[in-house]
């Protein structure tokens, strides 16, 4: 029932900022007790949780990206997004959108593939 759709630019350059949108359809990002986060995995590394967002718009990340790293949303299009700055060819990933409830995330977007590079 519940799909997430990541869309953005898949090229970005060193310095600047990352822009991943996730559109939701079958479920609201504001149902109770519900995160919608992103998760990202660098070529030939493991899975990285990055953050997320509450239904009730309380967000939290990962202290290592923290500094960089701002997850908000838009309810009236039912979308979340994610904004990681200052960034550098170490995050080069595939960027997954996630909904997490009851101790795991159960739904997965397609994942975008994103360069950073000159």
């Amino acid at each position: 029932q519940v799909q997430l759709q990541g869309s953005g630019p898949d090229l970005v350059k060193p310095s600047q900022t990352l822009s991943l949108t996730c559109t939701v359809s079958g479920g609201s990002i504001t149902t109770t007790n519900y995160a919608w986060g992103w998760i990202r995995q660098p070529p030939g590394k493991g899975l990285e949780w990055m953050g997320h967002i509450l239904y009730d718009a309380r967000t939290y990340y990962s202290p290592s990206l923290e500094s960089r790293t701002a997850i908000a949303r838009d309810t009236s299009k039912n979308q979340f997004s994610l904004q990681l700055t200052t960034v550098t060819p170490e995050d080069t990933a595939v960027y997954y959108c996630v909904r997490g409830g009851n101790g795991v995330y159960d739904y997965w977007g397609q994942g975008t593939q994103v360069t950073v590079a000159s």
